[in-house]
């Protein structure tokens, strides 16, 4: 499975089941994924970007789910480095999640420097480079997740969706929900579903699994970054 599967993390040995048992990883289940939210039974879900393979993830949204991203990818102990154009916008997230320690790192476009991703110290990327995201000099690699952050869809998006192994999709336009629905394989319902997400609600694609979900800020990310929009 990609975005919701049982976590492979830096202090777990590997895990094997049998083929006939697969049906049942419906659920995520570890302490080394980031919870991204609720699905539409409740139930938390998670991502694991803390991985022994390349993980590329896309977000077609709001920076603030960027932000609440980031946040929790700290919490879990990963370093955080977030290569932006907007720095003014991380900041104040950078300084109240370091409280003196670097754990959310800011660089400018281009200037991410070798991360010396490990098993005891991974790192997640997160690129806010606008709608044309040059090519980045440091990528997705062994305990070195990278996540891409489009505020609509552009003329670079469809390669990295079909690049991405997992893509998250908020709230746009019925032109934009077309063409991705086309890239991604999305139903009818589901293409058509996409301009009327409210704030905080995200599709969740890993190959043709698909997972609705709500990210509501806790107390203290509310606190910091506000409610939840779409917008910035």
């Amino acid at each position: 499975m990609g975005a919701v599967r049982r976590l492979v993390g830096p202090r777990h040995p590997g895990h094997t089941v049998a083929a006939d048992h697969l049906g049942a990883l419906s659920l995520p289940v570890g302490d080394d994924g980031v919870v991204i939210g609720e699905d539409t039974e409740s139930r938390p879900l998670m991502v694991g970007f803390h991985r022994s393979t390349p993980y590329d993830v896309v977000l077609i949204g709001g920076l603030w789910t960027a932000q609440v991203m980031a946040l929790r990818a700290a919490g879990t102990g990963a370093r955080v480095a977030v290569e932006t154009g907007r720095a003014q916008a991380w900041t104040g997230l950078a300084q109240a999640a370091g409280a003196g320690l670097d754990c959310i790192t800011l660089y400018e476009v281009g200037r991410v420097p070798p991360m010396g991703a490990t098993v005891g110290s991974p790192v997640v990327v997160i690129r806010d480079c606008g709608m044309r995201p040059p090519r980045g000099r440091v990528v997705s690699a062994p305990w070195q997740s990278v996540l891409t952050l489009l505020p609509y869809l552009s003329p670079v998006a469809p390669r990295l969706l079909r690049a991405a192994t997992l893509v998250g999709v908020q709230r746009v336009s019925p032109q934009e929900a077309e063409q991705i629905g086309q890239i991604l394989g999305l139903s009818e319902a589901e293409s058509g579903a996409l301009p009327t997400l409210a704030d905080g609600v995200t599709l969740w694609c890993a190959g043709q699994e698909r997972h609705w979900v709500m990210t509501s800020g806790t107390d203290a990310e509310a606190g910091l970054l506000g409610v939840a929009r779409r917008m910035d």
